[in-house]
């Protein structure tokens, strides 16, 4: 049996393929933060960076980036077989494989998650946009994985401002926070 690739790599793998596709988690903090502020008007910009940091510690998450990107810089160097060479490269309307990726990492996270994913991903805000538009990179899956750590981090937001408005110790908000990493 092989030896598993240690959850350190993976995460670093993970976060450099997002900076090489010029994705910074500030960009990705800012979309959470103008998701945050109707509901949360006191949020500050270093909550939104800490909880799409936290967010990309989820292996569910790097896992996705991994397989995602991967898919886009072949379709970029036209190296997958017809039609799915097509399919990505156009990001056809109906391929739905690339919203079916990201949302799986979204479930972590609660409904509100969900529906954060789905709103995002028909609004396409701030770099989820830039992603969408920015040619001739593909970013078919990108845009969408952008989105799923988004609404990740903006319903990671929601369910701890819950806790501390439900005034929890820090140390149950703590374990629950740790549990939510498990994955």
């Amino acid at each position: 049996m092989k030896k598993p690739v240690p959850c350190k790599i993976v995460e670093q793998a993970a976060r450099k393929k997002l900076e090489e596709r010029g994705v910074t988690i500030k960009d990705i903090a800012s979309i959470v933060f103008d998701l945050q502020r109707p509901y949360y008007p006191s949020i500050q910009m270093e909550e939104c960076i800490e909880s799409t940091d936290a967010v990309l510690c989820k292996r569910e998450i790097q896992h996705a980036i991994l397989v995602g990107i991967e898919l886009d810089e072949l379709a970029e160097k036209k190296q997958l077989s017809e039609p799915l060479q097509s399919l990505v490269e156009s990001d056809e309307g109906l391929f739905g494989v690339d919203e079916t990726i990201a949302l799986g990492s979204v479930f972590g996270f609660g409904s509100i998650a969900v529906t954060t994913f789905g709103y995002l991903d028909k609004q396409k805000v701030g770099i989820i946009k830039e992603l969408d538009e920015r040619k001739p990179q593909i970013h078919t899956f990108l845009d969408d994985l952008v989105s799923s750590i988004a609404a990740s981090a903006a319903a990671r937001i929601a369910h701890r401002l819950r806790d501390r408005d439900e005034n929890r110790r820090l140390d149950e908000i703590k374990k629950r926070e740790t549990e939510d990493l498990i994955g």
